[in-house]
């Protein structure tokens, strides 16, 4: 008779991601191994692998769980209608998920296609709800579609400068640099 899954297996599961995570980020994936994975999530190297049965399988796992909670926080959040709400909503759901986002960043590839399109496909949702904020926004400046997507991703790139180089407690909060970031953003696209 087979073993019925344990009450805290999510609970588990939700560990494991999120100490891996820690790990590859700071180790880098390419160079880290499931061994030394699961002494940093302490955990034995059989449970690691009980719950996962490869390095890429975990990280599938860690960044489909962090898109998807993005979206999901992001779609939900009350103020997203605007630009202004919607870089908060972003920033606000990238706290304390600095590794995960790392790792999306710069691991992603490492999977194979099949294992990509799903998690592309969940940041592009992010792309395509600030492209429609910022055409919303300055609708003349984008009427054919000229520039959107370089001023789409530039704010991503704004927004990455918190998790990458802000440092906790120096500087502003997320919602002050949100604001800022924000400011820059509706001066600039004006001026296009």
């Amino acid at each position: 008779m087979p073993r019925g899954i344990a009450r805290d297996h999510e609970e588990k599961r939700a560990a494991i991601r999120k100490g891996a995570a820690a790990y590859f980020a700071e180790h880098g994936f390419d160079r880290a191994s499931m061994t030394a994975a699961a002494k940093h999530c302490q955990v034995s190297k059989a449970l690691i692998y009980h719950y996962y049965d490869s390095k890429e399988a975990l990280l599938y796992d860690i960044l489909d769980h962090h898109l998807s909670k993005l979206v999901a926080d992001v779609e939900a959040a009350p103020e997203t209608d605007g630009l202004r709400g919607l870089v908060r909503a972003i920033l606000i759901a990238y706290k304390g998920a600095d590794a995960e986002h790392k790792l999306q960043l710069d691991s992603l590839t490492v999977l194979e296609p099949d294992q990509q399109a799903p998690l592309v496909e969940l940041q592009r949702r992010l792309i395509d709800m600030m492209g429609a904020a910022l055409k919303a926004e300055a609708p003349e400046r984008f009427e054919n579609g000229t520039n959107l997507r370089a001023v789409t991703m530039s704010v991503f790139g704004i927004l990455n400068w918190y998790y990458m180089w802000n440092r906790p407690g120096k500087g502003l909060n997320r919602e002050d640099y949100a604001d800022l970031v924000s400011n820059m953003i509706l001066g600039g696209i004006h001026a296009l």
